[in-house]
C-alpha cells in the first residue's frame, strides 16, 4: 500500500498511555464526599394526619377507661383528669416510642421516627429513608416533654386559676407568677406558629419537641401506601366541619320565623287551612284542650300556647305571625296572655 509498511506498537504502549493519562483522569473526577444524603420529601398531610389520629386514639382510650369507673362517685375522675391524660400518654409512649415502634397514628400513615443527627454522619444512602431510630436519650426526653411537660403545665394552669392568681387583690408575688405564666404561654404559642410555618415550607418537624430532639418523620417503607385513604379522611373532614357549622347556626335559627317565611310558598292551600283547624302548630297533634290565640283565633293546645307565651312575651302566632295578646278557650271566656 503506497510502499509503506505497518509498524506494530510496542507491547507496553497501552500501559504507558494509561500511566500518562491517569493524573488527568483523577483531576477531572468528582471528589469523594464522606456523606452523600439524598434529599427526600415527606408528605405534610400524612404527618399532620398522624398527629390527629394519635389524638383520636388517646380520646378513645380515655373514653373506655372512664366507662370502667362509671359506677364510682360522680365527679371523682374530673379531679384527676390531668393524671389520667398523662397516664394514657405514658402508655402510648411506653409501647410505641420506647420499643422503637411508631405510635398508632404514625403507623397508619406509614411513618417512623429517625434520628436526623445520625443520618448526617453516615455514608452513602440508596433511598434517603435509611437511618437509625431514636436513641435512648431522645426517647426519654420525648417522654419528659410530651408526658411530663403537658401534665405539669395543665396542673400549673388549673392551680393558678383555682387560687385566682390573676386577680388584682392577690399578693404581688402571685400576680407576678400569673403574668409570667401568661407570657410563657404566649411565647410558646408564637414559637409553635413559627415552627408551623417552617414545617409547611420544609416538611420537617411538626412541633417544637421534634425540632429540638432532631427527630424527623420519614416513611417506614418506600413501597407502602398510607393505611387510611385520602377519600376517607376527606369525608371525615367534611362531616366534622359540617356538623360544627350546624352546631353554630342552629341556635341562631328561629323555627317559627323559618316556617312563616316558607308558608307563602306552600303548594296546597286547602290542606294548610285544614291543618289549621285540626292540629296544634307547636306539637302538630290534635289539641285535647283547645285554646284560641287572639286576635287571629288560631287553635292551639292549652299547654303549648301557655308555655310559649310565658317563655316569649312577644310571642307571635306560628300560622299568621300575628302578635298573641290573649288566649281564649274554644267556645269559652277570654284570658290575657301570660307575661
Amino acid at each position: 500500500m503506497s510502499g509503506t509498511s505497518f509498524v506494530p506498537p510496542p507491547q507496553d504502549a497501552w500501559l504507558r498511555t494509561y500511566h500518562k493519562l491517569l493524573p488527568h483522569w483523577q483531576s477531572y473526577s468528582i471528589p469523594h464526599s464522606p456523606q452523600s444524603t439524598i434529599p427526600i420529601t415527606i408528605s405534610r398531610v400524612n404527618q399532620i394526619d398522624a398527629a390527629r389520629l394519635d389524638i383520636e386514639m388517646s380520646a378513645m382510650l380515655k373514653e373506655q377507661l372512664v366507662k370502667v369507673f362509671s359506677l364510682m362517685k360522680p365527679g371523682m375522675l374530673f379531679q384527676y383528669e390531668a393524671e389520667l391524660d398523662a397516664f394514657l400518654e405514658f402508655l402510648i409512649w411506653r409501647f410505641s416510642i420506647w420499643v422503637d415502634k411508631p405510635t398508632p397514628g404514625i403507623s397508619l400513615m406509614n411513618l417512623r421516627y429517625r434520628d436526623e443527627r445520625a443520618v448526617e454522619t453516615r455514608g452513602k444512602v440508596r433511598t434517603g429513608l435509611e437511618g437509625p431510630g431514636l436513641t435512648v436519650a431522645q426517647k426519654l426526653w420525648y417522654c419528659v416533654t410530651t408526658v411530663g411537660g403537658q401534665y405539669i403545665w395543665a396542673r400549673l394552669q388549673s392551680f393558678s386559676a383555682f387560687r385566682r392568681w390573676g386577680d388584682s387583690e392577690q399578693r404581688p408575688l402571685a400576680r407576678r407568677a400569673w403574668i409570667l405564666i401568661q407570657r410563657i404561654e404566649g411565647f410558646y404559642k408564637a414559637a409553635s406558629f413559627g415552627n408551623l410555618l417552617i414545617f409547611l415550607y420544609t416538611g420537617k418537624y411538626r412541633n417544637l419537641i421534634e425540632r429540638a430532639l432532631r427527630a424527623r418523620l420519614v416513611y417506614g417503607s418506600p413501597n407502602m401506601n398510607r393505611a387510611v385513604s385520602f377519600e376517607y379522611m376527606n369525608r371525615q373532614l367534611v362531616w366534622n366541619e359540617f356538623s360544627e357549622m350546624l352546631l353554630l347556626l342552629l341556635p341562631l335559627l328561629n323555627s317559627s320565623s323559618l316556617k312563616n317565611f316558607l308558608h307563602p310558598f306552600s303548594e296546597d292551600k286547602s290542606s294548610s287551612s285544614a291543618e289549621d283547624d285540626s292540629a296544634c302548630p307547636i306539637c302538630q297533634a290534635s289539641p285535647c284542650t283547645p285554646f284560641l290565640a287572639l286576635p287571629c283565633e288560631h287553635r292551639y293546645c292549652y299547654y303549648c300556647l301557655r308555655t310559649r307565651c310565658a317563655a316569649v312575651p312577644s310571642f307571635r302566632c306560628l300560622r299568621c305571625n300575628e302578635p298573641v295578646i290573649a288566649m281564649q278557650r274554644h267556645g269559652g271566656v277570654t284570658n290575657p296572655a301570660p307575661k
